[in-house]
């Protein structure tokens, strides 16, 4: 079988959790199939391999407000990335980004199309602020065209799928398929190295909370920021946090990070975007992960805590309570939300304060703590594999393309 996996992020052009997600199902995904990975970026010259990579830019001649060429942009490069396909059996498209191009390569081709939901614009209307009002007219348009006529999608939870069926009603519950983030547990794993601390100036002596995600409003940052206040003074709080939505945003949480760093001994922020050997050994010497998200469909980035043995606090919203399982591997913060759209918390004060309350219970009982971490990690071993997760996904390629045998 042949498949074209098309995606805006891919190594070594990753920010988030869905570009991780492609990266490790297409290696697994190539143990199965002939793969090749359709991305945004620089044009590839080295197509050998299974999976092959191919590179694609966006025309250059686009006129307009900034904020309109950007999903101009992406449209552009998924017009090209549809093209020379001929010898696909089936396309698999991630995120809004690409759905579009796995939609006309449908089209063009007769071939089935699978999407994967990472997260869905309806429930994102904060993207206005990103791609502005037409741009994000622009994104929910490529998305919903593409989810309403797939053959199959993939939702990474079941709070997803339940999304999917919400936000668009014209799709037949029986495409829909829920088949969960993985983890490769090799890879992300406790280490003793502190280099990568001394060069961030993070103290491993120290008791330390750890966020890792793009500044963005779907991540929360705001209200862990507001709820490091309640910490004990000596608590080291780092933030692995770049890739802003908007320069007023950066600017909104830069404000909060100064003002945090006025009441505490240590705020580490991390602006732009770390090696994975890196985030390893940072996680690997926190005392606790928070995920503070109001939108998260599953959150790969609490598979990759639990990996290096760190408990977590986080967000119970979403998929987030398939991964994370209360008082055992973690402890989740109630949340409630008055707004299913924006998803902000009905009472925002008291969201902060949970979330503080939480931290402060596992950084006050660090044995606790320790156990949660060494819980989290034997839960992703034995059911978050990527080897799992790639057999879940061509087992669904095969309903779709019955008559094809595997490698």
């Amino acid at each position: 079988m042949r498949v074209a996996l098309l995606t805006k992020e891919y190594p070594p052009d990753v920010y988030g959790g869905a570009g991780v997600h492609v990266e490790f199902l297409a290696r697994e995904l190539a143990k199965l199939a002939t793969v090749e990975v359709r991305r945004f970026g620089a044009p590839s010259t080295d197509l050998e391999g299974n999976p092959a990579v191919r590179g694609f830019e966006p025309w250059a001649a686009l006129g307009g407000p900034e904020l309109y060429r950007s999903a101009l942009r992406t449209i552009s490069m998924d017009l090209a990335m549809s093209t020379g396909l001929d010898g696909a059996d089936l396309v698999h498209s991630h995120t809004w980004y690409a759905n579009f191009a796995g939609h006309l390569a449908k089209l063009l081709y007769g071939v089935p199309h699978v999407m994967t939901t990472h997260s869905l614009e309806p429930l994102r209307p904060w993207k206005a602020e990103q791609l502005g009002p037409g741009g994000y007219a622009l994104s929910s348009f490529c998305e919903r065209t593409a989810i309403e006529s797939a053959d199959g999608v993939i939702a990474v939870s079941g709070e997803m799928r339940a999304d999917v069926l919400a936000a668009y009603p014209a799709v037949e519950p029986a495409r829909v398929h829920v088949i969960h983030n993985g983890i490769d547990p090799d890879r992300y794993r406790p280490v003793r190295e502190t280099d990568v601390l001394d060069r961030y100036g993070i103290s491993p002596a120290m008791p330390t909370v750890v966020f890792v995600g793009r500044v963005t409003r779907q991540k929360g940052i705001e209200f862990l920021l507001e709820a490091a206040h309640q910490l004990d003074p000596g608590v080291q709080l780092v933030l692995s946090a770049g890739a802003a939505d908007t320069p007023e945003l950066a600017a909104e949480v830069e404000r909060r990070v100064l003002a945090l760093g006025e009441t505490r001994e240590r705020v580490v922020w991390i602006e732009h975007m770390l090696d994975r050997d890196e985030i390893v050994q940072i996680l690997s010497h926190a005392t606790v992960f928070c995920c503070p998200s109001i939108y998260e469909p599953l959150g790969i980035v609490n598979l990759e805590a639990m990996a290096c043995a760190v408990p977590v606090v986080a967000t119970d919203t979403g998929g987030i309570p398939e991964v994370v399982q209360d008082g055992v591997t973690g402890l989740l913060v109630p949340f409630e939300t008055n707004d299913p759209l924006t998803r902000a918390p009905a009472r925002p004060s008291q969201f902060v304060d949970d979330i503080a309350a939480r931290l402060s219970e596992l950084l006050s009982d660090p044995g606790r703590a320790k156990a949660m971490g060494e819980s989290g990690r034997a839960r992703v071993v034995a059911e978050f594999s990527w080897a799992a997760v790639a057999r879940q996904v061509f087992d669904l390629y095969r309903t779709l393309v019955p008559d094809e045998p595997a490698l």
